[in-house]
């Protein structure tokens, strides 16, 4: 792993803009990959370039001479085959998926997305987010993260304050399971500079 103001990331950024910012704010070199990088916005640090998620062979290129590839796609619009071969192929020095909240336990072995409360618009999504933990944690060799955010994961305010689990949601006094996007980002830049959940998943949430 590169010093801090030396690390590359290559971000396939489609959901969570905050990421780059957060990045790049702390004086990383990021790449920001999307189908239209015209519609990234210009900021220090960042160079957008075009990539499409479904192409394998593309990406590895994208992703090779960085020291971690983080995806942020949707699951329903990507193959995480091709993702995870993109990243095994690239020899990247770390890959990470900002996942979802339905693979979490909220009883042991029980993940969130069965339970019958489990909004139906969404359940699609998530199944196919535990679908890609699920591949990944097959992974023999590849050096992955898989970030989990809480149940409601929104825009709001970066306070740098919030709490980190492994596999079971994590609910405040008040019942509720939150996180904004801002704080999302701080605790996978946290992650990158940080290694401290190699080959496994974590989660985040106030």
């Amino acid at each position: 792993m590169s010093t801090r103001n030396e690390l590359g990331a290559c971000i396939f950024e489609i959901r969570r803009s905050p990421l780059v910012t957060e990045l790049a704010s702390r004086g990383h070199a990021v790449t920001a990959i999307a189908r239209h990088p015209e519609k990234i916005a210009a900021q220090a640090n960042v160079t957008a370039k075009p990539g499409d998620v479904l192409d394998q062979t593309g990406l590895t290129q994208l992703f090779a001479g960085h020291d971690a590839a983080i995806s942020s796609v949707h699951f329903l619009d990507s193959d995480p085959v091709r993702l995870i071969g993109a990243a095994r192929d690239s020899k990247v020095g770390r890959y990470l998926v900002v996942g979802g909240a339905g693979s979490l336990e909220v009883a042991p072995g029980v993940r969130l997305v069965t339970i019958p409360a489990f909004p139906a618009q969404y359940k699609a999504e998530a199944e196919k987010g535990g679908a890609f933990l699920d591949l990944l944690r097959q992974e023999k060799d590849l050096n992955w993260t898989f970030l989990s955010p809480s149940a409601l994961f929104v825009p709001g305010e970066r306070t740098g304050k919030f709490r980190l689990g492994t596999d079971q949601l994590l609910t405040a006094t008040d019942g509720k399971s939150s996180i904004s996007f801002e704080d999302f980002a701080v605790a996978l830049a946290d992650e990158i500079e940080r290694p401290a959940h190699i080959r496994a998943r974590f989660t985040v949430g106030y």
